[in-house]
């Protein structure tokens, strides 16, 4: 199958017996389209329909994603005592164990089926630590995972470069100059993580409150997912439709998944959507790595003045990124005392 600016439609199967599943139908964004015109308009298209699309052509090479992948699958088959070591901080760095997670409470048993690895961008200028989500990483050592540290360096660094082109394509279909997210408070000090994640080969049961990863919205501005070809991940399109109604997303090899935030909604005033989505284990392990681009720390998060009018005034108070951010991790992660008791 070709795929040039359009839509991907395949039959899909069903992962709940009580719900039938349908196959999400979403754009495809060619990054190297000189058309500026028509990568807005897909893109304006898919943020006002299913918060999703995928990219394609965006400059980094197959052969370095399976590089990136093969080191994160390196990782996660170490002995669980020596992931342990690099157990998450309060900067939200380094790794997440399984059922670390509950991203859904109110429809979870536990937590999620799935264990993570958060890089952020490596930053020692803040000696007092006044800075959530900036700091040191926690790297594995170097003799354990030889070249890890500089793949996922690497990996950052381009896939910046990525989450910045899709932001210019996304202030102009907001009718907003193509740099406005440019900003040195906005992404030109970026809130930006890489999360490895590791889905176990269980097969998930939402009758039974049993997932690979609880539904939710993501946090921040834009996400791009890069997926092995194990099916999993699920879209719902309308949060308060009764029933919801879960449509597959299919892996598609080479490509970006990308995905709004919530805080780009929250900025829009609605005018694009942040789209619930969760991660459904059909009895395979399942490997992805997601990009999270985030506005700065200091960055004021007000509604923008191309999506406002008298009549649809601001829906949301002025907000600092680094407040907003603080508060969602704490809503989804364990704390950290939980697993110093266990170790005791």
């Amino acid at each position: 199958m070709v795929l040039t600016h359009s839509k991907m439609e395949k039959e899909s199967t069903e992962t709940e017996a009580e719900t039938p599943q349908t196959q999400a139908v979403l754009n495809c964004i060619d990054l190297s389209n000189p058309n500026t015109d028509q990568s807005v308009h897909l893109l304006k298209q898919s943020c006002t329909d299913s918060g999703f699309f995928y990219l394609i052509n965006h400059g980094i090479s197959q052969e370095f994603m399976d590089q990136v992948f093969a080191q994160s699958k390196k990782f996660f088959t170490l002995p669980l005592n020596q992931k342990m070591k690099l157990l998450r901080n309060n900067k939200h760095r380094g790794y997440t164990p399984l059922l670390d997670e509950i991203l859904d409470p109110q429809n979870q048993l536990h937590g999620d089926y799935k264990e993570g690895y958060y890089i952020g961008v490596e930053d020692n200028d803040d000696p007092l630590h006044l800075k959530p989500f900036y700091g040191p990483n926690l790297w594995p050592a170097s003799d354990v995972l030889p070249g890890w540290r500089e793949t996922m360096e690497e990996f950052q660094r381009q896939a910046l470069e990525v989450g910045k082109a899709i932001a210019r394509i996304i202030a102009l279909a907001l009718g907003l100059d193509a740099n406005f997210f440019d900003k040195p408070e906005t992404l030109g000090e970026p809130i930006a993580i890489v999360r490895l994640l590791h889905y176990q080969d269980k097969i998930s049961d939402p009758s039974q409150g049993l997932y690979a990863a609880g539904a939710h919205t993501d946090y921040g501005l834009i996400t791009l997912l890069a997926t092995d070809d194990v099916q999993g991940l699920q879209i719902c399109k309308n949060k308060d439709a009764e029933p919801q109604i879960w449509e597959d997303v299919t892996p598609l090899k080479g490509a970006f998944i990308v995905n709004l935030g919530d805080m780009l909604e929250r900025w829009s005033n609605c005018t694009f959507k942040s789209t619930l989505h969760r991660v459904i284990g059909i009895g395979q392990e399942r490997y992805s790595i997601a990009y999270f681009l985030e506005p700065g720390h200091d960055c004021l998060v007000e509604c923008l003045p191309t999506c406002k009018s008298e009549l649809n005034p601001p829906k949301f108070p002025p907000i600092y990124y680094r407040d907003y951010l603080s508060q969602r991790y704490k809503e989804t992660h364990a704390d950290l005392h939980v697993y110093g008791k266990q170790q005791s």
